[in-house]
């Protein structure tokens, strides 16, 4: 929402607005194993609170500073804030909730993420022409420290009486067997992938190049512009509660659910791109944005391949791994299409249309994974009710 406002500000051209947006996905994607190895030893209110304290930094650091370069820095330490909370949010949700709850916690887990981008979508772009960037930016981390509070005085890492058992955590040896581990699973990188296909449209679209699309390509207002950003965001919310008890109850669903949002994506985004003449209808882009917003909860589905594959002391580093599909996938986005924008003097048909490239590529390793996915996920069912069953001595 404020990709314009920060061209602006820092008199950049399309490639360095980018990098805002890269840098922190860059460091976000670097984070995810680490911080799932670190929430499977330490625990998710520590985890926590260390992100929040770090996301609050973040945006402290970017409503004061002066230059592309300190502003660059701050984007830095946002991405380590995020890093560290849906991780842990997640991890939170295996300890509170029985593994029939998975889907629909995990979609809910997305939902308030989509929340905090419904409030930036409808306060942040107003305050920004309102009472200027540092103060809406030293206002929303202001709100950081509020919820610091809160968590530092009200969240439990997991029900009394149900502490879970403790597991070696030390060492090098450690760390390599807990993300080879996790990674031989054909489950987790079959997530991996899934998250890699579905997220990043919506992704790239509202984080950074919603807004200048809708605005310089499509000649739409600001205001029109982000009202069709807040219906993708609206949608996202709605989309994820539905999808979330659709899995829960068939879990045989998740797949046509990842590849039909995938499918419905491309097709909007090719309708949309190759409509003849200037700009694209309205009731085009109203289709667009609302597609749109289901690749947040078909990326969800993602950790819904990765969690049955993984044992509870695992759940941490699987789901940091799949969660680096969708930001590698959104990383590589953003920048081809800053890229592409100064390349052919911002022909943003041509831009967009690297979402399709990247889909491909996701779809063939979706597909190539599915089979032994499905077989592996069998066979650990198998296993678990064999093993429940009571043999008198």
């Amino acid at each position: 929402m404020a990709g314009l406002d920060a061209a602006d500000r820092f008199d950049v051209n399309a490639s360095a607005l980018s990098t805002f947006s890269i840098l922190q996905l860059l460091v976000y994607a670097g984070m995810q194993i680490p911080v799932g190895l670190l929430v499977d030893r330490l625990g998710t209110k520590k985890m926590l609170a260390i992100g929040v304290v770090l996301f609050t930094a973040g945006q402290l650091g970017f409503a004061f500073s002066p230059t592309y370069g300190t502003a660059l820095a701050s984007r830095a330490l946002l991405g380590c804030g995020d890093a560290m909370t849906f991780i842990s949010v997640l991890r939170l949700g295996t300890r509170w909730f029985p593994a029939r709850r998975g889907p629909l916690v995990a979609q809910l887990a997305g939902l308030a993420g989509m929340a905090g981008n419904l409030v930036s979508t409808l306060l942040l772009a107003r305050l920004l022409h309102g009472i200027g960037w540092t103060a809406a930016f030293a206002g929303s981390a202001l709100a950081g420290v509020v919820v610091l509070v809160l968590l530092l005085l009200f969240l439990k890492d997991h029900p009394e009486g149900h502490e879970p058992q403790p597991f070696p955590h030390r060492g090098t040896a450690y760390v390599r067997r807990q993300i080879a581990e996790s990674w031989r699973e054909p489950g987790t990188r079959l997530g991996l992938w899934v998250h890699f296909t579905t997220q990043f449209p919506a992704m790239v679209f509202l984080l950074l190049w919603g807004m200048p699309f809708l605005v310089e390509a499509q000649g739409l207002s600001r205001a029109t512009a982000g009202e069709l950003l807040t219906l993708v965001v609206l949608s996202n919310m709605a989309v994820g509660l539905v999808y979330g008890q659709v899995v829960a109850r068939h879990h045989g669903a998740r797949l046509p659910l990842a590849l039909g949002t995938v499918g419905a994506t491309a097709l909007l985004w090719a309708a949309t791109l190759a409509y003849p003449g200037a700009h694209a209808p309205m009731w085009l882009l109203v289709v667009l944005c609302t597609v749109l917003g289901a690749c947040g909860p078909a990326s969800m589905l993602g950790f819904d391949f990765a969690r049955p594959a993984n044992p509870p002391e695992r759940q941490g580093t699987a789901s940091g791994i799949t969660n680096m599909g969708g930001f590698v996938a959104s990383m590589s986005t953003l920048l081809a299409i800053g890229v592409l924008l100064d390349a052919t003097g911002d022909d943003y048909r041509i831009a967009f249309s690297s979402v399709f490239a990247l889909q491909a590529l996701g779809v063939s390793q979706i597909l190539r994974l599915r089979s032994r996915a499905a077989r592996r996920e069998r066979e650990r069912l198998v296993a678990s009710r064999v093993s429940s069953v009571h043999v008198p001595a």
